[in-house]
């Protein structure tokens, strides 16, 4: 016969040995989880790369986003444009550029390859120095105000021929 020391140690080893069951299947859950952020967003940690050689020029201004109807509209890069991209037109930066834009009136920042010409005549004279997709504008949390003051940070020149003198 058992006595109760022994049943007592035996719910014990239960007991642990079903903490320690449940521990693995969370660590393994944000493995997983972490995982998928990695994959998900690679650009974000390649820019985290780049950002970490440092910032190699900085503007100021405005950044407005792309309407809907511009959506599948050929860019200057050449591709297609979809809203749904991390993506961004600037007058003069290289095409393939990757730059951080930090909203400066809320702290988020995106960071985005130049693939298209932007802003227009018209918004270039009232401030703005980039487009940003809708995506890009999402993360900044731009969207409800539609003009923000930011600040772009070049992490890496792109190497278009296509490109216009800075």
């Amino acid at each position: 016969m058992r006595s109760h020391s022994d049943t007592a140690l035996g719910h014990i080893h239960l007991l642990f040995h079903s903490v320690v069951a449940a521990a693995l299947v969370r660590v393994q859950a944000y493995a997983a989880l972490l995982a998928l952020a990695l994959v998900v967003d690679a650009p974000a940690a390649f820019s985290a790369q780049a950002a970490a050689a440092g910032t190699i020029e900085s503007k100021t201004g405005l950044a407005s986003y792309y309407s809907r109807r511009l959506e599948g509209r050929k860019t200057a890069s050449g591709k297609k444009f979809r809203n749904d991209e991390l993506v961004a037109a600037h007058r003069t930066y290289p095409l393939g550029t990757l730059v951080r834009v930090n909203n400066i009136e809320n702290g988020e920042a995106v960071d985005v390859r130049i693939t298209d010409r932007g802003a227009s005549a018209q918004n270039r004279r009232e401030g703005v120095i980039i487009d940003v997709s809708q995506a890009a504008a999402t993360r900044l949390k731009m969207k409800k105000d539609g003009r923000v003051k930011v600040r772009v940070d070049v992490l890496e020149w792109g190497q278009d021929e296509k490109s216009i003198k800075r």
